[in-house]
């Protein structure tokens, strides 16, 4: 458990904890303790989905700048391949990841949170990548995260301008998934990711890596991923388990063992 990011497990649900007063910054040692969470996450098996949450008043509102403001350029080369590896980290969680979104995600804050499969965003929230207005641009994965999620178009000017994004349109871009009230983010989240714990969890973790793999090669080299993980699912025990169940009782009434 790190000083300001901590992993919390109760009823299969993990819940990455940022907890840094009072923007949750993203300095150096909270970059290293998401990833130590990430994998944490990966690894236990009792945990069948995430929640990446920053809590009640804010979910990240950027990198810590007076940090970076020390920074020289070789600094930065040493410095950003670790930084993207953290929030990097956070995506190849074999798990559904859900990011519950409170107050600001902003820069860093952003990036993680589009690091995460799903985002449930509270209806006062405010998304962006401002880094533009300190000259520089994201790079933690804003570029090239946000505009798979939101198009190239859509992208750009929210980059370019460094402009905040507020929940609405975040909902209707695509950036959110949910919209809720704030005092309901973390529940709703909660409810969603619950969804998952009973799931077959090697075809959960198979179907992302088909999704996010796929969407990184041309569509041939994505169907012959597809066709690999999804062969590979009959060495399950829950493949057996859920066809069987479903010639005998019907759809919908497997119960899975995760294995």
């Amino acid at each position: 458990m790190g000083e300001f990011v901590r992993l919390e497990v109760e009823g299969g649900i993990g819940t990455i904890r940022l907890d840094r007063p009072k923007m949750n910054a993203l300095n150096v040692q909270v970059q290293e303790e998401i990833r130590a969470a990430a994998q944490e996450a990966t690894t236990r098996t009792d945990v069948k989905a995430v929640i990446v949450y920053g809590g009640e008043r804010v979910f990240a509102a950027g990198a810590d700048i007076k940090e970076m403001q020390a920074m020289s350029y070789t600094d930065m080369v040493e410095r950003s391949g670790p930084l993207m590896s953290s929030i990097s980290a956070v995506a190849r969680i074999p798990k559904p990841v859900i990011a519950a979104i409170t107050g600001y995600a902003l820069g860093g804050g952003c990036e993680l949170a589009l690091a995460c499969d799903f985002r449930v965003v509270a209806d006062d929230a405010k998304l962006g990548q401002p880094e533009i207005l300190l000259g520089i641009i994201p790079g933690a994965g804003g570029t090239q995260r946000l505009s798979r999620l939101v198009g190239a178009s859509r992208a750009k000017e929210i980059i370019f301008s460094g402009r905040f994004v507020d929940a609405q349109e975040a909902l209707a871009i695509g950036l959110a998934d949910k919209v809720v009230p704030a005092a309901d983010v973390y529940t709703a989240s909660r409810e969603w990711a619950s969804t998952f714990v009973g799931a077959a969890s090697y075809a959960v973790r198979a179907a992302k890596e088909a999704i996010d793999r796929g969407l990184e090669v041309d569509l041939e080299t994505g169907l012959e991923i597809e066709r690999l993980l999804f062969a590979s699912l009959f060495a399950t025990k829950d493949r057996e388990i859920g066809m069987t169940s479903f010639v005998e009782d019907g759809p919908g009434k497997a119960q899975f063992e995760g294995r």
